[in-house]
């Protein structure tokens, strides 16, 4: 079965006895492994304790699709309910989730996976069974994404100022792990109790996976394709997903957005950059004001609609999501190549 809105959360806190398989898939790996811990702390009691858990790998399993259900059948020697973790989930697992369901261990087994489209059998295998629950992490909305922050910040007895949690949500949020350790960070700078301010952010999130996030974005907006072949590299390998790059994007040509409608407004340059919302990081600035100048309002119009199509086509189609954010991002590249030759 497949659980969705408050049903997780209610799920974590209590799990259901009866079910003997979870899967956590999606694009914010963050999410997965908060949830995944979560999960087999409360199963098992501590999730680093050695008797109660497990960790089995994934060629193990595809070797020997019976490994799966003695592994999670064996009764640990301290006793309770024993937990079998699985990393990086796929679909050369179905055949042995599928002998799992069939059989009646006593243990619960924990699957953490990427991406899955719909059409995966580990998904749909574990969506289809009484016996199993498949929870999708997706990455934060802005709604959601305040909420953590809210949260997060609160527990060390910290507040934000709205402008100053409006430039959070907008830095934050391509990992919910990334996220809370960005938020951290930013506690301890600031110290309990107290309020943090835009110019707090500004001074300790300057080196945050957004900001690296921004960093691509910007290669590709200037054409600079050596620079964005090295961070979609360092990107992929890093496992951000392609939904996190496209979103990022989006957010840096709707900033381009502004200070275009700002300079058609009179203002000049600097004026128009330091009245985009949120602010762009001193690091970026450079290239952004150069950018400002080469992204006409046509060309940042057809931008965002690549971007937006892109995203769709990822949710959609089931084609490589990796391979489509690139190709989009070579081609807005090299709309930036050809606006530059054409000034």
């Amino acid at each position: 079965m497949k659980l969705t809105g408050a049903r997780i959360e209610s799920f974590l806190r209590k799990p259901d006895p009866a079910v003997v398989a979870v899967l956590f898939y999606g694009p914010d790996q963050g999410l997965i492994r908060e949830r995944a811990d979560r999960l087999v702390a409360t199963v098992a009691g501590d999730a680093s304790d050695p008797f109660r858990v497990s960790e089995v790998s994934v060629d193990a399993i595809k070797e020997d699709r019976a490994r799966l259900l003695d592994e999670a059948a064996a009764l640990p020697f301290s006793g309770g309910r024993k937990v079998v973790r699985i990393r990086d989930g796929k679909d050369v697992l179905t055949a042995a989730v599928g002998n799992l369901l069939d059989g009646a261990p006593g243990g619960l087994v924990v699957i953490e996976a990427g991406e899955l489209p719909p059409r995966s059998t580990l998904r749909q295998a574990v969506e289809k069974a009484e016996r199993a629950v498949a929870i999708a992490c997706y990455l934060d909305d802005a709604d959601s994404l305040k909420r953590v922050i809210a949260e997060e910040l609160g527990r060390h007895e910290i507040t934000a100022s709205a402008e100053a949690a409006d430039v959070l949500a907008a830095y934050l949020g391509a990992d919910r792990r990334l996220t809370r350790s960005e938020l951290e960070k930013l506690a301890l700078y600031r110290g309990a109790p107290g309020r943090i301010e835009v110019e707090d952010v500004m001074a300790v999130i300057g080196d945050a996976g957004a900001v690296t996030l921004d960093a691509i974005v910007a290669a590709a907006c200037d054409g600079d394709l050596a620079k964005l072949d090295r961070g979609l590299q360092t990107a992929a390998g890093e496992g951000v997903s392609a939904i996190a790059l496209l979103r990022a994007m989006a957010r840096y040509l709707q900033r381009l957005v502004q200070a275009r409608a700002a300079m058609a407004a009179g203002r000049d340059v600097s004026q128009a950059l330091a009245a985009v919302r949120p602010p762009v990081f001193y690091q970026l600035q450079p290239q952004f004001r150069r950018q400002m100048q080469l992204w006409r309002p046509e060309l940042l119009a057809t931008a965002l609609a690549l971007v937006a199509e892109t995203e769709l086509a990822c949710k959609q189609t089931g084609a490589p999501q990796v391979l489509l954010c690139q190709r989009v991002f070579f081609r807005l590249a090299g709309i930036a190549r050809a606006s530059t030759r054409n000034r």
